[in-house]
C-alpha cells in the first residue's frame, strides 16, 4: 500500500512531549493490556539484572512495533499503530533502556493536530480528500534492516526511515536519491559478503512488484518491474548467493470482490502457490516460476544453493486472513505456521515441499551473517495454538541439519515476541552466541529482556534484564553488535 510520498526530509531532533490527549476509546483487544500503547519516552541507565550478562555480549537489542499515538478513527487493526522502538544497550555486563517513537511525517502531522488523521488497515481510506495529500500514513512499525552502518525502520507500505543509534533518532525517510518510487518491503535481505541489500515492493491494487538491489555504496543501482497475474500480499522473500526467491502466494486482492460488497483481500485455496526464482540482478524475463499447493508464508528463515537446487526454509501456513473476517477464522490463522523445507531444481524444474516440525512457530530468525548462504540453525517464536490473540509462549531453536529442536518456554502467564541471535564477540561458529528478546509477565505486569545461550536455550536464561516499564507486544527485532 502506498503511504507517504517518497522524498528526503529531516524530522525534528528534539524530544517531543507526550500527547496532550490520552487514548480514551478502546475499539480493539490490541489497545488493551500489554497489547496497548505506552505514551512516554524513557532513558534509564543501569537496569537491574537477575543472573549475569555475558561479558562477550556487546551491542544493542532493538524491537519495533505498533504503538498508537491517538485514539483510532473507526476500527483499529494491529498493523495500524505508530512505530515505536524499544532498545536495550548491553556493555560490560550492564544494560540500559531507551524507547522512542519513529517520527514519520504522518506522526508529526497527527501530533500537531492532536488527534488521528488517517484511518487504518481495517477502514477505507479517505481517497477524496486525503490528509496532507497522503492516502496512507507510513507508520514505520514493522521491522529493521541493518545495511552497513545504517539502521532502517521498515514498513511494507512505504519507504524506510533511517534511525540513528544510540539515541534512536529518526533521521529521515529514505528514497535512495529519488529512485524509490514504490513501496519497500518490511523484510529486505542484506548480503554480508557482497554488502548488497535486496528488496521488493508491492501494492494491493497493482498486478506487479518492483524489485531492486542497493549496492554497498547505498545506491539503488538495479530496479525492475515484475508482472503478476493478480495483486497479492507478499510480506517476505529470500535470497541465495546468486538468486532471489519471490513468493506469489494465493492471498489475493480483487476489485470484483469489493464490487460485490465482499472484502477484496482473500485467500484462494484452489489457486497454486508460485515461487519465482531470478538472478539477483535479473529482470522479469529471467524469472522461473515453480508451482506448489496453496499456502501462505509470512516469514522465511533463509535460502541457499546446493548444486542445481535452491532450498528455502520457511514457516508455512495452510491459509491466512489478516483482515479477521471472524473470530473462528482468526483462531485458525493463529494455528498455522510450521517449519517447512521447499526445494526447487533449476535443471529439472521439479519443486518439492516437506514439513519439518509440528510446533506452531513463526517470526523466523537466523544468524543474519548467513543470509543467502547455507545455515544449520534457526530460531522461531512459538505461538499458542487456537488462541484468540497471537500469544507467544516460548522460543524454538531448530537444528535443520540434524532434524531436531530445543525449546525454552517462558513460564506461566509469561509471553513474548521475536527472539534474535546475537553473536558473541569474536564468534566464528554459527551458534556461537546468544538468543535475546522481550518477555512480559501477565501476572505482575512487568517486562524483561532475557539472554539465552544459543547452544542450549532449553537451560533457560543466563540473565534476565528487568525493564523499567512494561514493553508492549510488538513485531520484529534486531541485534546491532557494538
Amino acid at each position: 500500500m502506498t503511504g507517504e510520498r517518497a522524498g528526503d526530509y529531516s524530522c525534528p531532533r528534539e524530544r517531543a512531549a507526550p500527547p496532550e490527549e490520552p487514548m480514551q476509546i478502546v475499539t480493539s483487544a490490541y489497545l488493551e493490556g500489554n497489547w496497548g500503547p505506552v505514551h512516554d519516552e524513557l532513558d534509564v541507565p543501569n537496569l537491574q539484572v537477575i543472573g549475569e550478562i555475558p561479558r562477550d555480549l556487546r551491542g544493542t537489542f532493538v524491537r519495533n512495533g505498533p504503538n498508537a499515538q491517538f485514539a483510532p478513527i473507526g476500527r483499529y487493526h494491529f498493523f495500524d499503530g505508530d512505530g515505536m522502538i524499544h532498545a536495550v544497550r548491553i556493555e560490560d555486563g550492564r544494560a540500559s533502556y531507551r524507547n522512542r517513537w519513529v517520527r514519520t511525517k504522518g506522526f508529526q502531522f497527527e501530533r500537531e493536530a492532536g488527534r488521528a488523521l488517517w484511518t487504518g488497515f481495517a477502514e477505507p481510506p479517505n481517497v477524496a480528500e486525503p490528509p496532507h495529500g497522503m492516502i496512507y500514513k507510513n507508520v514505520a512499525n514493522t521491522a529493521f534492516a541493518l545495511h552497513g552502518s545504517q539502521l532502517y525502520a521498515t514498513w511494507e507500505g512505504g519507504p524506510p526511515h533511517e534511525i540513528r543509534l544510540p539515541a534512536l533518532e529518526t533521521v529521515r525517510m529514505v528514497d535512495f536519491d529519488g529512485r524509490l518510487d514504490h513501496p519497500f518491503t518490511a523484510h529486505p535481505k542484506v548480503d554480508e559478503v557482497t554488502g548488497e541489500m535486496v528488496f521488493f515492493g508491492y501494492t494491493l491494487w497493482l498486478p506487479y512488484i518492483k524489485y531492486g538491489v542497493v549496492g554497498p555504496d547505498r545506491r539503488l543501482d538495479h530496479y525492475v518491474q515484475i508482472p503478476l497475474d493478480v495483486p497479492v500480499m507478499m510480506h517476505d522473500f529470500a535470497i541465495t548467493e546468486h538468486y532471489s526467491i519471490l513468493l506469489d502466494l494465493p492471498y489475493t486482492f480483487r476489485m470484483e470482490r469489493m464490487a460485490r460488497g465482499e472484502v477484496p483481500l482473500a485467500f484462494e485455496k484452489d489457486r497454486p502457490s508460485r515461487f519465482g526464482i531470478l538472478p539477483r540482478r535479473g529482470d522479469a524475463s529471467q524469472v522461473r516460476w515453480f508451482e506448489l499447493p496453496a499456502c501462505f508464508i509470512y516469514h522465511v528463515w533463509n535460502a541457499y544453493e546446493e548444486g542445481s537446487r535452491v532450498v528455502l526454509l520457511a514457516s508455512r501456513l495452510a491459509h491466512t486472513d489478516v483482515m479477521g473476517h471472524s473470530p473462528e477464522q482468526a483462531k485458525r490463522d493463529y494455528d498455522g505456521g510450521r517449519a517447512w523445507r521447499f526445494t526447487f531444481d533449476l535443471e529439472t524444474g521439479e519443486a518439492k515441499e516437506e514439513q519439518l516440525d509440528d510446533a506452531q512457530a513463526d517470526f523466523t530468525r537466523i544468524d543474519d551473517r548467513l543470509a543467502g548462504r547455507k545455515n544449520r540453525f534457526g530460531t522461531a517464536a512459538r505461538f499458542v495454538p487456537g488462541a484468540d490473540l497471537p500469544w507467544i509462549d516460548g522460543v524454538v531453536q531448530y537444528d535443520f541439519e540434524k532434524g531436531r529442536s530445543d525449546t525454552h518456554v517462558f513460564g506461566k502467564n509469561r509471553f513474548g515476541g521475536e527472539m534474535v541471535f546475537a553473536p558473541r564477540e569474536g564468534a566464528t561458529r554459527e551458534d556461537d552466541g546468544y538468543v535475546v528478546g522481550f518477555v512480559h509477565d501477565e501476572g505482575t505486569g512487568e517486562s524483561e529482556m532475557i539472554v539465552l545461550d544459543a547452544r542450549e536455550i532449553g537451560r533457560g536464561p543466563l540473565a534476565r534484564v528487568r525493564m523499567p516499564r512494561r514493553v508492549p507486544y510488538g513485531f520484529h527485532a534486531a541485534w546491532v553488535s557494538a
